[in-house]
């Protein structure tokens, strides 16, 4: 019988060496993201929809994670014009943006993280839009079963030209600016 007990405390050793793991699957219905993007004299606001998402907690870190973005969820939530409304977001589902029709999705992977102290971490990861990818990082926050971030994304880095000084001189009041802002609202389930 004591080996018995001895061999469970052994075990149980053992898995608490390997750290403690936690797969978080996305809520869909309860999380969303906002966007903001800017241009001379103005703004504006909208919600593009999460298409899946997961990742895995471990030693109070984000070890990794993936989240696949809807495109063609685009939506624009400050113009009260419909017409206008639906023009701004066809231009932005358009090649000049994001060329929705052939890069339906967008993918962020997270590749490491800190761990959360004071319930915030930094992240890195991989975002590919457009079927270009390149590094990012950015805070994240925890409370309970929500997790928050603000991602700064500039958009010249996947080759979303349209109104950006990046590519084009001489756009005066024209002009986009090329970083855009990504409020993301996470909810895990249970």
């Amino acid at each position: 019988m004591n080996q018995i007990k001895l061999l469970f405390l052994v075990a149980i050793l053992s898995l608490s060496n390997l750290g403690f793991s936690q797969n978080h699957v996305v809520d869909l219905k309860k999380s969303n993201l906002q966007w903001v993007g800017k241009k001379i004299g103005g703004e504006h606001t909208g919600t593009i929809q999460l298409q899946e998402g997961s990742f895995v907690l471990k030693n109070n870190k984000i070890n990794s994670g993936v989240f696949l973005i809807d495109m063609s969820s685009i939506v624009d939530t400050d113009l009260q014009d419909a017409d206008y409304r639906a023009k701004l977001e066809g231009h932005l589902k358009s090649d000049d943006f994001f060329g929705v029709e052939k890069f339906p999705t967008a993918k962020l992977v997270i590749t490491e993280s800190t761990e959360f102290k004071n319930n915030t971490a930094t992240v890195k990861a991989n975002l590919t839009i457009k079927g270009i990818t390149n590094p990012i990082e950015f805070k994240v926050s925890k409370a309970n079963l929500t997790f928050k971030s603000e991602i700064v994304i500039d958009r010249s880095k996947f080759d979303v030209k349209y109104g950006s000084k990046s590519f084009f001189e001489g756009l005066g009041d024209k002009l986009i600016y090329d970083d855009f802002t990504l409020l993301v609202n996470i909810v895990v389930v249970k």
